[in-house]
């Protein structure tokens, strides 16, 4: 755990005018974890547009054709966990996909519960047509950034999943 970071850091405080807060709360602006929500919601709101508009896809779909484009034959529990998405989700977004003809399920073993997921030729040839579109969005979020500034900026935001992923195995009090 962090000490040196003192909480006064993060938040604003309120002022006399009616424009400030009632009561001291985090920042808009000096909060990371603000700002990282914020931003994620922002960033996910237009992928959704981008993909629906451009390739009939929803941003969670997008997702599964990268889980599944990166690791074939991933199970629903086994996405949830990566993408960090709840599984009921990652089943929803495996249905329209497999009702698409992108997706297609395998059944492990005897119980028809336990399946792995793949892709079929033609999820695999629209992940290859998105992919150039996402890489383009993904150049004009870093517009202004140097590859330095980004392998950086990577580096922060894996820590803070590594973070995340420690405190929800933590046990609790």
């Amino acid at each position: 755990m962090t000490d040196d970071l003192p909480d006064d850091m993060f938040l604003v405080h309120p002022t006399e005018g009616e424009a400030g807060p009632a009561a001291s709360t985090l920042s808009f602006s000096r909060s990371p974890t603000v700002l990282l929500n914020f931003a994620g919601n922002r960033f996910t709101r237009s992928a959704a547009r981008f993909y629906q508009e451009e390739f009939g896809l929803g941003a969670m779909d997008w997702r599964m054709l990268v889980m599944l484009t990166r690791e074939p034959s991933s199970s629903v529990s086994h996405a949830a966990r990566t993408i960090g998405i709840d599984k009921a989700a990652v089943s929803r977004s495996l249905r329209r996909l497999q009702l698409s003809g992108l997706v297609l399920a395998e059944v492990r073993g005897d119980d028809d519960r336990r399946k792995v997921w793949s892709l079929t030729p033609s999820g695999t040839q629209l992940h290859a047509r998105v992919l150039p579109g996402a890489l383009a969005r993904q150049r004009a979020l870093l517009e202004g950034f140097s590859a330095q500034d980004v392998v950086t900026l990577t580096g922060f935001l894996s820590r803070m999943l590594q973070n995340l992923d420690s405190e929800s195995e933590a046990p609790t009090p």
